[in-house]
């Protein structure tokens, strides 16, 4: 059955909100897709708090007019449109590359990313990128890396006195 016009606004409106308020968003085909591996993609989306919208390429078209991007050419999304809308720059592109991976019928389009239209190369080369968590961590861990030797060079004196001093003692308990 086909949609009502306050249908059609009313998924306007919503995709209008998820793109404005997303820091990153992704198109893919969802077309084809088993139902089964389509519902636990949904759910590993909700679990990183990533938005998905199912949507036809004409209301995508003036959704994403409404948000001030015109540089999407939409003739190149074959099949059905899956929206994914990321709180954070990596999420939603990780999400939907990992999906990708096992299943091929599931291609992604491209996205946009800080407001502009990025390809499918793009959006992948952003899901191979660690998590802020993981970045954090190795700046961390890297911020930490002279600290640590200097408390091994520190560490490594005593370790030498004390060898020393055992190496003495075994020598006169030999005597």
């Amino acid at each position: 059955m086909p949609k009502s016009k306050q249908q059609k606004e009313t998924s306007i409106q919503s995709l209008v909100a998820g793109i404005k308020s997303a820091k990153t968003t992704v198109f893919a085909n969802f077309q084809g897709v088993k139902v089964k591996d389509s519902e636990k993609l949904r759910r590993d989306c909700r679990a990183g708090n990533i938005t998905v919208l199912a949507t036809k390429k004409t209301l995508l078209r003036r959704a994403l007019s409404e948000v001030g991007v015109q540089d999407v050419d939409t003739k190149i999304f074959s099949g059905g449109v899956a929206v994914y809308m990321g709180q954070d720059e990596i999420s939603a592109p990780k999400a939907v590359a990992n999906f990708a991976k096992t299943n091929e019928l599931s291609a992604i389009f491209g996205g946009l990313f800080e407001g502009k239209f990025v390809n499918a190369s793009q959006i992948k080369a952003l899901a191979s990128l660690p998590t802020k968590q993981q970045l954090l961590g190795q700046l961390v861990g890297t911020l930490n890396a002279p600290i640590s030797g200097f408390v091994n060079v520190l560490a490594g004196n005593l370790r030498g006195l004390v060898s020393v001093l055992n190496n003495i003692s075994e020598a006169k308990a030999k005597v």
